[in-house]
């Protein structure tokens, strides 16, 4: 994994995090069990600036947490675009709504809350980007039920494909990794896309359907 000193480098030469992911942040460090979850500033960035280039129409996000992916894809949004976003945490509910709201986002963003399994299932939508930052053992169903969605020439992003390494040295007891290099095979093999591993914080893959 990339050394700690070259991702407070890589953290201070990115552009400057805003005052509302700022606190978004703080927030989730000081409260939250798992604060890691969060995509943070360089991650953040990563996916506003992708947004910003694709200036897409439809986000769709699996894995909400406290909201700080949502806000940045949110930012590169067309005029009349929308990103849904889906978290099955709703005790999550008043900090996702708070600062969506303090970014400005209220119109464009929708929070669902459920079992994304069951939600994407029914979605009717076709998607320029899709953020999977969810469960790990659903991966590669999270996969199946949205390249369908995703339109030809779009974008799946996927985090922590390398598990903290783990994915070098598997535990046959460890289902978290045993799923992600299943995911990451799977998506190899896969004919209808290309792919590209970033060693972005632990491990982003991006995904473009043919």
């Amino acid at each position: 994994m990339i050394d700690k000193y070259i991702e407070e480098y890589i953290e201070a030469h990115c552009s400057p995090e805003d005052a509302v992911l700022h606190e978004l942040y703080r927030k989730t460090q000081l409260e939250m069990t798992y604060p890691r979850m969060i995509s943070g500033h360089v991650q953040g960035q990563f996916l506003q600036m992708i947004s910003q280039l694709m200036q897409p129409r439809r986000i769709l996000e699996i894995g909400t947490f406290t909201g700080y992916g949502a806000i940045s894809l949110a930012r590169g949004l067309a005029e009349e675009g929308k990103l849904i976003t889906i978290e099955k945490n709703e005790e999550l509910e008043d900090t996702i709504r708070k600062f969506i709201e303090k970014s400005g986002n209220s119109d464009k963003i929708q929070v669902l809350f459920g079992d994304a399994l069951e939600i994407v299932d029914k979605l009717d939508e076709c998607f320029d980007i899709v953020f999977i930052d969810a469960d790990k053992v659903h991966y590669t169903r999270y996969y199946e039920l949205v390249i369908d969605k995703l339109r030809s020439g779009g974008i799946v992003l996927v985090d922590n494909v390398l598990w903290g390494g783990k994915v070098l040295s598997p535990s046959a007891n460890d289902p978290d990794t045993q799923a992600i290099i299943a995911f990451n095979d799977m998506v190899k093999g896969d004919s209808r896309v290309e792919q590209l591993i970033m060693p972005l914080r632990d491990g982003l893959m991006m995904i473009r359907k043919n």
